[in-house]
C-alpha cells in the first residue's frame, strides 16, 4: 500500500500535468478538511460520511468519487479485497468502529481505534483513488468526536515521515497496529493544548 492508484487521465479537469493534478487533488482535500469541521457534533461514523468525504475531497476532480471501486486495483505489492466485496466490507466496518468508539475510555484506547480504522479503511481499498487521503480524512473525523485536535500522520511528499507510515501500514497488514498506534500516540493533542 502507499502506491499511487489512481487514472489521471480520467479527470474531469482535463489536467495531464501530474503536479496540476495533485494541485487539484490538494484542494479538494481541504475542501473535505472544511466539510468535517462544519458536520453537526452529533453525525455518527456511517457509510454514508465516508463516500460522502471522499465526495468532498474528490467531487470535482473525478466523476467516480464517493461512489465504490469497480475493479481490482493492484496496489504494490498488496492486494485489496475484490470489488464485489467493498460493498459489505465497509457497513461492517462502520458498524465495528461504532461499536468501537463505545469501548473508547482512555488516550490509548483511543488511539487503538484510530489505528484500527485507519488501516482496515486503506485495507478495503474501497474507492478508485484517494484511499489514503480519505483514511487520513476519517481518522481525523474520529479523534475529533473525542475532543482531540487533526494529525499528520504523513504529507505526500518523500520524508521519514512518509517511510514510517508505510512501515506501520505494511506492519497492520499481519494484523500488527503497533507501530501505527506508536504514530498516533505521538501526535494526540487534545482541543485547547
Amino acid at each position: 500500500m502507499g502506491h499511487y492508484t489512481d487514472a489521471p487521465e480520467d479527470n474531469l479537469l482535463g489536467l495531464t500535468d501530474r503536479r496540476l493534478l495533485d494541485e487539484a487533488e490538494a484542494e479538494g482535500v481541504i475542501r473535505a478538511e472544511n466539510f468535517l469541521y462544519d458536520l453537526p457534533e452529533e453525525t455518527d461514523f456511517t457509510v454514508a460520511l465516508l463516500l460522502d468525504l471522499h465526495r468532498a475531497a474528490f467531487g470535482r476532480v473525478y466523476e467516480w468519487a464517493g461512489q465504490y471501486r469497480r475493479s481490482n486495483p493492484n496496489v504494490g505489492s498488496f492486494l485489496p479485497p475484490p470489488f464485489q466485496q467493498v460493498p459489505t466490507l465497509l457497513y461492517q466496518f462502520a458498524d465495528e468502529v461504532q461499536h468501537r468508539q463505545r469501548l473508547v475510555g482512555t488516550e490509548a484506547e483511543l488511539a487503538a481505534l484510530l489505528a484500527y480504522a485507519h488501516y482496515r479503511f486503506v485495507a478495503i481499498h474501497p474507492f478508485t483513488n484517494g484511499n489514503g487521503r480519505t483514511a487520513r480524512l476519517l481518522t481525523n473525523f474520529l479523534a475529533f468526536r473525542h475532543g482531540y485536535q487533526e494529525l499528520a500522520l504523513y504529507q505526500r511528499a518523500a520524508g521519514t515521515d512518509r517511510e514510517a507510515y508505510l512501515t506501520a501500514i505494511k506492519a497492520g497488514n499481519s494484523g500488527d497496529y503497533r507501530e501505527l498506534e506508536q504514530l498516533i500516540s505521538a501526535q494526540l493533542r487534545r482541543f485547547g493544548e
